[in-house]
């Protein structure tokens, strides 16, 4: 069962939508498997599932490190990231799998922190893992990279990967990997041996944000990546937190910016448990559309645009559209095209509205 929902998984052009369309239908993951002839029909690229022999080598090598894979129908799956609609399919953990379902903060910001910052963030996620929460982030430098080395001093901490749970991300963060496997988690959404590009990027923003009740920021840019996964926990109902900073570090300007829309000023563990809600809203803490520009920073690793990127930009004026518009009148499956509006946005040559709607970027 498992290794048939990991070929699945792993079977190109079947993204988080289409998976579980897949398995709420068939209820099976062999069943799921048996229907992908069926669906081929009439597409230019059939779904092609990986062989069984690659599904158990995989498996194989991450049981090696220690880790186990947990699937969208897994009773370990965490609860709050199974509310999303791209929910992944399945996550590569090593260390504590049952801390993924334990209530959480995240912690993000800068990967150019202040000192001051940097300060913060361990203090912040020391203090809140003393208090039982367990401190997501995504393990990038600076805040990040801060954030759970202040929690492990305390508790416990998840670090979400952009790539494969086996390739240290950033190379430097290694032995903190370790450190965190052994008193945490480690998780990835990529398969084993993936190298983060850019698009790994804000899908490992989104699972940091999934995971967590709400999300602090320190320190983030007008037009950062941090920005975007705060866009990412709004919509998804998430409480939104911001330590407000110097008005002439342009390293605060979203930051401060975020609470100028509504986020709770946060300067001390306090301040993040007095509205820290014990399931998420039922819509956001404040309207994502007037957050200032959310374009991501230049990753730290780079890959090729995804093809279809032109032909997508053609059909997105200065007006708002309906993804679902974009998506009929392109030639493009809808993960593929989510995958080239993710890059588009990244570029600052898009704007992801509310309802589902894109439109072109002022600045693009």
């Amino acid at each position: 069962m498992s290794l048939a929902l990991l070929r699945l998984a792993r079977t190109e052009g079947i993204g988080p939508l289409t998976f579980r369309k897949l398995l709420a239908r068939h209820r099976d993951g062999d069943a799921a498997l048996a229907a992908l002839p069926a669906l081929s029909v009439g597409r230019t690229t059939p779904y092609t599932p990986p062989p069984l022999a690659d599904a158990k080598r995989e498996a194989a090598a991450l049981a090696k490190l220690g880790g186990r894979f947990v699937y969208l129908d897994d009773p370990l799956y965490p609860p709050l990231l199974a509310l999303l609609p791209d929910a992944p399919p399945v996550l590569a953990v090593l260390g504590d799998a049952a801390l993924l379902a334990a209530p959480a903060v995240a912690i993000v910001g800068a990967r150019n922190a202040s000192a001051a910052g940097l300060r913060v963030a361990a203090e912040l996620a020391d203090s809140l893992a003393a208090k039982g929460l367990t401190v997501v982030s995504g393990l990038a430098r600076g805040i990040d990279t801060a954030a759970h080395e202040g929690a492990l001093r305390t508790g416990g901490t998840i670090a979400v990967l952009p790539g494969g749970v086996d390739v240290a991300y950033p190379p430097e963060n290694a032995a903190l990997i370790a450190r965190i496997a052994a008193r945490g988690a480690v998780v990835a959404e990529a398969p084993l041996g993936t190298t983060p590009t850019n698009r790994h990027f804000p899908k490992r923003n989104r699972i940091v944000a999934g995971l967590s009740l709400g999300v602090v920021v320190v320190e983030a840019a007008h037009r950062s990546g941090t920005l975007i996964t705060a866009r990412l926990a709004l919509e998804q109902g998430r409480e939104i937190f911001a330590v407000p900073g110097s008005p002439l570090d342009a390293r605060c300007r979203g930051s401060n910016d975020l609470i100028r829309q509504g986020a709770h000023l946060t300067e001390t563990a306090e301040d993040v448990l007095d509205h820290l809600p014990e399931q998420p809203r039922a819509g956001p803490l404040f309207d994502p559309s007037r957050m200032a520009g959310t374009a991501e920073d230049p990753p730290e690793a780079l890959g090729p645009p995804p093809e279809g990127s032109g032909e997508v930009l053609e059909l997105i004026g200065m007006s708002p559209v309906s993804v679902d518009e974009v998506l009929r009148r392109c030639h493009l499956t809808a993960p593929e095209l989510q995958a080239v509006l993710t890059d588009l946005e990244l570029d600052g040559r898009v704007q992801l509205l509310p309802g589902h709607r894109v439109m072109r970027s002022t600045n693009g």
